[in-house]
């Protein structure tokens, strides 16, 4: 085997040797006389290169008059061709004679000594194919680039050497040895100059990770430099939307460790001082604009902290206001002035004439899976329409953001007359679908299996689709869902849901069967505001009743298997889709159903939910509180079990399901149900901050306070209690840790106020959960 590093470089020898004696012949006949001409050319050495072919190269013709410095050009247009690997040029009175030695043919390809990049990843990478002729240039080429793709998982120290086997009939097989070497990881990310926040806090900002415990699971921890430019801006972004427009790094330093198996990165910031909102106001000169009407739009405010996604929030606001309005080829151009003085920056949003330009067309290429509605309904500007560059730039996240594609380019070129614009769109797919087979651990429900299937753009729709299965030792739930985002090509989301479950009460002697169908519609009512509407059919039923059961469970299940149909609607309010504050918020969910059941009874039920959120403390500390309420309000025979509110930990930490709220109890008969109830209010406040530990553990520490009561009956009996408002109240700590397995959640409660017959939870295991 060799390398064609040996085999070229005495190829070169032969070559310069040549080329001297060509040299040499040259300036001789050059003292004899001014121009050789040839009767006859004699080509040799030649085995699937014709001889027509080489003479095209060299472009002398029969008694063509020709000077040594044309024979020199000739020689060089033989050898550049690529096809051969050594070429003279011989002149021997009135005969040329061409000896040529062609390159081998490449007869395999294969990669060696791969174990962390498979054969599907590298070969795509590789441009020396089979059949054709090999060129070592080539060959040397595709070795750094498969260095380069090994390069990006973080293993700098790869190696890659091509090297040939010569085979018959001047054929060769490419062989590309590798070395993979270890990964280089990022052993810690540390910060100079920033006094503002700390480093663990802009640590979060960045892609990149420092190497904890799970380091053989998680691949962000590994050093990529083209990663430390992503987390570069990833830092500008953080600082200059909370008003630092000053901010700059001032460098990236990259230390790579004696053992040369980690780099320690430091990023040289400086912060500057932190801008607000100053004045804020419309103007234009154009007589069409109602300036009050524009100014009203405004959703910023003095005194503010600027950002500068908030001014870009406000142009798209003007501009959906300029096209409602129909007002064409009239664009926004925000202007921003600097006081230092009183650290304000003014803006002001100058409403112009635009130039009249019209989108001819958008075409969409690329899109092997997804259909071209899909990308084209992400356009506000449809074609024919006027020409908005902001407007393209918008459709163009968009696209990013379905999460379809792994790349996405949009560019805007000239069309077939200067006053047209032509769109062109480049995605490139990648894999939206997902198979997950897993195991659940909760404190109340036990050990689990589950099984799910989602595809996120399905038939390329864009459509989703999703089935799951879990089962626990009390429960087993059967889900589907199916949701339609852009329903009759509307900004309207089609949704589907079908659910089955049954449940077997470990404490309690009975079982119950609850199924649902629930088609709804959602549509925008305002840039923060949604609203639903919906259809569901319920079935329910309790079964399987022992003798450990009360007599009001009893008689509610001897009302046999119901069903229930009801209309709905949602209506849910989210601050953060203004985009306003990063580190603010908050949502509130409104919804009210109202149905009828198989037995004629009619009902209404209410759910409330109102959350807040803020960063202080420099952002180190994360300050939330949740309002959440509901009530049940039924006619005729009353409310089942499967009916009413049965809250645990998930709604109120520090009790099982069911563990708190209206219970029936006859302690010599041995009953203990917990009943539900028709009314709860749960008010919850937590504050969650980081921990003395090396961030790269992942782990970080809260403390709670939850107050909330579960009360009312429609039927009651002399062994019912709690059912009037009773306050639990309850305080814990919770420890949170990110693991390669997901974000785990550990609570430690203690009840302050319950009653006698309450199920308390001191500890609680669960994947935690976000605002």
């Amino acid at each position: 085997m060799t390398t064609p590093q040996s085999s070229t470089g005495r190829r070169a020898r032969k070559l310069t040797i040549a080329a001297a004696l060509v040299a040499a012949g040259a300036l001789a006949t050059a003292a004899l006389a001014q121009a050789f001409s040839f009767t006859t050319v004699q080509i040799d050495g030649n085995q699937r290169i014709e001889d027509s072919t080489i003479l095209s190269y060299a472009g002398i013709s029969k008694d063509q008059a020709v000077t040594p410095a044309e024979l020199n050009d000739a020689y060089q247009r033989i050898l550049a061709s690529g096809l051969f690997e050594t070429v003279e040029i011989v002149p021997r009175g009135n005969r040329l004679i061409i000896r040529v030695e062609e390159y081998p043919t490449v007869n395999l390809i294969t990669v060696e000594g791969n174990a962390r990049l498979s054969d599907d990843t590298l070969l795509p990478l590789i441009e020396t194919q089979s059949r054709l002729v090999f060129n070592p240039t080539t060959a040397e080429e595709d070795a750094v680039r498969l260095a380069g793709a090994y390069a990006q998982s973080g293993r700098l120290a790869a190696r890659v050497q091509p090297r040939i086997i010569r085979r018959s009939d001047n054929r060769v097989d490419v062989v590309f040895e590798v070395f993979e070497g270890g990964v280089v990881e990022v052993e810690r990310i540390g910060f100079t100059g920033n006094d503002v926040y700390s480093d663990r806090r802009l640590r979060r900002v960045l892609d990149s990770k420092q190497a904890g415990i799970f380091r053989s699971l998680i691949n962000r921890d590994t050093f990529v430099p083209d990663r430390i430019e992503f987390d570069k801006q990833l830092l500008t972004e953080f600082y200059q939307s909370r008003g630092y427009v000053d901010f700059r790094i001032t460098g990236v330093n990259a230390e790579l460790s004696e053992a040369r198996d980690g780099y320690f990165v430091n990023f040289s910031i400086e912060e500057g001082q932190q801008f607000a909102m100053g004045q804020v106001e419309v103007v234009s000169d154009l007589p069409e604009v109602d300036l009050e009407l524009f100014q009203s739009a405004l959703r910023s405010r003095t005194g503010r902290v600027y950002s500068p996604e908030v001014v870009e929030s406000e142009v798209v606001r003007l501009e959906r206001l300029v096209a409602r309005e129909g007002m064409n080829f009239i664009r926004i151009a925000p202007r921003v002035s600097r006081n230092d003085r009183d650290l304000t920056l003014d803006v002001t949003y100058e409403l112009v004439r635009s130039q009249r330009l019209f989108v001819e067309r958008i075409d969409v290429e690329g899109n092997t899976t997804s259909l071209d509605q899909v990308i084209r309904r992400q356009f506000d500007t449809a074609e024919g329409d006027p020409f908005d560059a902001r407007a393209i730039r918008n459709a163009a996240d968009k696209i990013r953001a379905l999460g379809f594609f792994g790349d996405v380019q949009v560019n805007a070129r000239q069309g077939s007359t200067p006053q047209q614009v032509i769109v062109e769109v480049d995605v490139e797919e990648q894999p939206t679908g997902s198979l997950s087979f897993g195991g659940t651990y909760s404190t109340s429900d036990g050990f689990g299996l589950a099984v799910d299937f989602a595809e996120r753009n399905f038939l390329g729709r864009g459509q989703k689709l999703s089935l799951g299965i879990t089962t626990t030792d009390s429960n087993r739930r059967y889900k589907f869902s199916f949701a339609e985002p852009a329903f009759l090509g509307r900004d309207v989301r089609f949704a589907t849901n079908i659910s089955y479950g049954t449940t077997n009460n470990q404490t309690s002697d009975y079982d119950t069967t609850v199924g649902s169908f629930s088609p709804s519609l959602t549509f925008p009512m305002s840039e923060s505001t949604r609203l639903s509407v919906r259809y569901s059919a319920d079935l329910s039923e309790i079964m399987n009743v022992g003798a450990d059961v009360g007599s009001l469970i009893n008689d509610e299940a001897t009302r046999g298997q119901l069903w229930q149909q009801s209309v709905g609607y949602a209506l849910n309010y989210d601050s953060r889709r203004l985009g306003l504050d990063p580190n603010n918020g908050f949502k509130v969910e409104f919804s009210q159903d109202f149905g009828l059941d198989s037995e004629s009874d009619t009902f209404l039920k209410t759910r409330l939910l109102a959350s807040a959120q803020t960063a202080v403390l420099s952002e180190e500390v994360t300050l939330r509180a949740t309002l959440e309420g509901g009530a049940i309000n039924y006619s005729g025979a009353g409310s089942r079990i499967t009916d009413r509110f049965l809250l645990g930990s998930r709604t109120m930490r520090g009790f099982e399901l069911g563990g708190f709220g209206p219970r029936e109890i006859d302690t010599p008969a041995g009953v203990n149900d917990a009943l539900g109830g028709n009314y709860y209010a749960v008010a919850r406040f937590e504050a969650e901050f980081p921990l003395p530990l090396p961030d790269e553990l992942g782990i970080s520490a809260g403390v709670y306070y939850d107050i909330g009561s579960l009360w009312g009956l429609d039927a009651a009996n002399a062994n019912t209690l709690y059912e009037d408002f009773e306050a639990r109240h309850v305080i814990g700590a919770s420890v949170f840790w990110d693991t390669a397995l997901g974000p785990l959640r550990f609570n430690f409660s203690q009840a302050l106020a319950k009653e006698e017959f309450d199920r308390v939870q001191d500890f609680e295991l669960t994947i935690s959960t976000r605002f």
